[in-house]
């Protein structure tokens, strides 16, 4: 399936991501908000603190990967939060260490049969699809920032991680909490150097450990973590200028992908865009038989999708 997805598309899925975490970061941070009449976003607050310390930590950040000092990402979401807390932007918790919530109430709450039944079937697609490409899309972002990619854009063995993150869905429906699996913010580890298998056992031993350790990062502003998230956004939308901007065939879609993710903050939406429209244009345009077999199937699923998704 993922070597059914054109080169242009993969390059669109890494740009797209970029713009994505970028606008997530611009949100968090407060530089955008939502408009007033007549504008969907504005310009935020910059003459509040929270703000100008997100600005900080953005400058900050930035300073230091032009200086290349390793770690600088870390070093500034740190220095951004000590401020934060100076400025008081944010305050210290009461305590440190509280024990995490019980799952006792949501522990295996199923109903396998109610979610098979036909009106539940709008439902399911809906977030199969989304899944699918949220996963989909993330991975090859991610993947091809980490340098994975063989050189014909492919990922080798890209069945693994979808079953890690298949395995992942399941174990958190299972015991009743968020759905768990790749996320885009793993980005910013990539940038960072963290390309590797024990980068991920490590981080996974630090969420584990911050379960206990809530009452301390809550408190954490945003303004601490957004300025990585949008410096991290700028670096993938770089992308962008691998994308065959000659060809409306390819052109399009691709950056249909890339606007769509952002503009409705949902790549599953993004995603489905692009793997509608590039088979549409290939046939229009008489180049029908570039279009793979599977891309066709995911043509008609994503069809489904937008036909069958609660707007």
């Amino acid at each position: 399936m993922i070597d059914a997805v054109p080169n242009n598309l993969k390059y669109s899925f890494v740009a797209g991501l970029g713009l994505f975490i970028t606008f997530i970061g611009l949100v968090n941070a407060g530089i955008v908000s939502l408009g007033v009449e007549g504008s969907p976003l504005h310009v935020g607050a910059l003459d509040t603190m929270p703000v100008a310390l997100a600005v900080l930590g953005f400058l900050l950040i930035s300073f230091l990967m032009i200086k290349n000092v390793r770690g600088a990402i870390l070093i500034g979401i740190i220095a951004t939060a000590l401020l934060g807390f100076v400025t008081g932007v944010s305050r210290m918790p009461d305590s440190m260490v509280s024990m995490p919530p019980s799952l006792a109430p949501i522990f295996l709450q199923l109903d396998i049969v109610g979610a098979l039944s036909w009106g539940f079937f709008a439902v399911i697609l809906t977030m199969f699809t989304m899944d699918l490409m949220d996963t989909m899309g993330t991975l090859v972002g991610v993947s091809m920032e980490a340098g994975y990619m063989d050189e014909e854009g492919n990922l080798p063995d890209m069945e693994k991680p979808f079953l890690a993150d298949s395995l992942a869905t399941v174990f958190a429906a299972i015991v009743g909490t968020t759905t768990t699996g790749v996320y885009i913010e793993s980005a910013t580890g990539i940038k960072e150097g963290g390309r590797t298998g024990l980068t991920v056992i490590v981080v996974a031993l630090l969420f584990m450990l911050g379960l206990f350790f809530y009452p301390l990062f809550s408190v954490i502003p945003a303004a601490a973590t957004a300025p990585a998230l949008i410096i991290v956004g700028f670096q993938m939308m770089t992308s962008i200028r691998k994308i065959d901007m000659n060809d409306l065939t390819e052109m399009v879609p691709a950056m249909a992908v890339i606007i769509l993710m952002s503009s409705t903050y949902n790549l599953g939406i993004g995603l489905c865009a692009g793997f509608v429209l590039f088979p549409l244009f290939k046939v229009v345009s008489g180049k029908g038989s570039e279009v793979k077999p599977i891309a066709w199937g995911l043509f008609v699923l994503c069809s489904l999708f937008f036909i069958f998704y609660p707007y």
